[in-house]
């Protein structure tokens, strides 16, 4: 029995390989991946094999998925496989060869136990049962991100979100939300922060902007970046009118496209 030590050993290790590599699979699927880019991006970094990909960026900008990688990465190349079965198998070195007998047994328990386990993942019953314990499991005990809120709303595609202090040189300063008109401008307004007072999220159209205030702002890079540096008073108006008009070429450019493409499509 003693010389079987080793295999099941091995045979022990793999699972619980097999189980880590599902776990963080399972987990890169709640912060909002695809499960095959998760399974893939999850067996590469737990062997090492460094696959740089399109897909790989949206592992890396993300800060729970870079997380988990990073376990993974420092899982394999820990080595448990190959620490934990050379110490089991120091054993039976240290031990007497018991023949033919034994080495015959070894080789049918190792293929037998391997084709066990290759028989179980394959079972599509055992893997949406293993997927839904695992994913049970980690919403009742860890705090993953579940939407990637990046790719959502194409922060890499010419849009960010900013937080914009409101100076009291600014344009935005006494204002009301409703009078600046910003979503003219491709701008929305997703919250104002306060000194004083509560987080108001989403906020009305009246809902008058103060110096002090922390606007949270979600548009083009461009656009942001102009409201940013805005003045009060006649410059600043003239920049609202300018950045309103470049929006509406904008939107007839892309209605056009929208259009070409629909008739394409029809015909």
């Amino acid at each position: 029995m003693a010389s079987l030590f080793p295999i099941i050993s091995l045979l022990l290790v793999i699972v619980i390989s097999l189980m880590v590599v599902r776990i963080a699979t399972v987990a890169l699927v709640l912060t909002g991946l695809s499960h095959q880019l998760a399974q893939f991006q999850a067996r590469s970094a737990f062997t090492g094999a460094g696959f740089t990909t399109s897909e790989s960026d949206k592992v890396t900008q993300h800060p729970v998925r870079r997380r988990i990688i990073m376990l993974l990465m420092l899982l394999g190349n820990a080595g448990i496989v190959t620490a934990v079965s050379s110490l089991m198998l120091s054993f039976v070195g240290s031990g007497e060869d018991a023949g033919a007998n034994s080495w015959w047994l070894r080789g049918v328990t190792l293929i037998g136990g391997v084709a066990a386990l290759w028989f179980v993942s394959q079972s599509v019953w055992v893997d949406r049962t293993i997927n839904r314990l695992v994913e049970w499991a980690l919403r009742r005990w860890t705090d993953l991100e579940i939407r990637d809120y990046s790719n959502l709303l194409h922060l890499s595609h010419g849009y960010t979100v900013v937080e914009m202090v409101v100076e009291p040189d600014d344009w935005l300063t006494q204002k009301d939300l409703g009078s600046l008109r910003l979503s003219e401008e491709g701008v929305l307004v997703l919250g104002v922060e306060r000194t004083t007072g509560p987080y108001l999220g989403a906020p009305r159209g009246d809902t008058h902007l103060q110096p002090g205030d922390v606007v949270i702002l979600y548009g083009p890079n461009e656009v942001l970046a102009n409201l940013d540096e805005r003045e009060a008073g006649a410059g600043g108006n003239w920049d609202h009118h300018r950045a309103v008009d470049k929006q509406l070429k904008t939107q007839a450019e892309q209605k056009k496209e929208d259009a070409e493409a629909t008739a394409a499509t029809a015909s």
